[in-house]
């Protein structure tokens, strides 16, 4: 037999008991409800020995179970998941300000005002071109000096608009 008072001992933080407590003697929970008092029944209920009292059983050929709510397990329309999935999607994704600008309408009244505004800057037609070429080459052939400058236009596709912010 080995000797075990030559072991080392296990040393303890001050204040710590050396043996753990007794049943019972267990200190309350941090964090938790205080117990609530039982409550005293206000006369004992008369149990009559003919109806004995068991437990459903919910095996094979048993009591129905109780009802679930199987409402998270429903298959929902397509269009349903699709926009619960774009919301969870915008709210998780990070959208750069200048393009989430984008995503909310204009009203009416701005709506109007701003068509207003870009019918000024509309692109011009083929007919204009040419009338505005054909003005250009007769001034040359005059031999005057021509301004040879662009009318001012929106800009627009997708590509293009990119590639116009890429220069800048």
């Amino acid at each position: 037999a080995s000797p075990l008072h030559l072991l080392p001992q296990r040393r303890l933080p001050f204040g710590t008991p050396s043996s753990p407590p007794a049943a019972g003697e267990m200190a309350p929970k941090r964090g938790g409800k205080a117990p609530v008092p039982a409550k005293k029944k206000a006369a004992d209920k008369v149990v009559n020995p003919l109806f004995e009292k068991r437990p459903k059983q919910f095996g094979i050929g048993g009591a129905l179970p109780p009802k679930k709510d199987l409402h998270r397990f429903v298959k929902w329309p397509k269009v349903v998941r699709i926009q619960r999935q774009r919301r969870i999607l915008k709210q998780r994704l990070k959208v750069p300000p200048a393009l989430h600008q984008f995503t909310r309408t204009l009203d009416k009244n701005l709506a109007t005002n701003l068509f207003k505004m870009l019918l000024k800057y509309r692109p011009e037609d083929k007919v204009a071109k040419k009338e505005r070429l054909l003005k250009r080459a007769q001034a040359e052939a005059e031999g005057k000096t021509v301004d040879a400058k662009k009318p001012i236009v929106v800009k627009y596709g997708l590509n293009h608009v990119t590639y116009l912010i890429e220069q800048v």
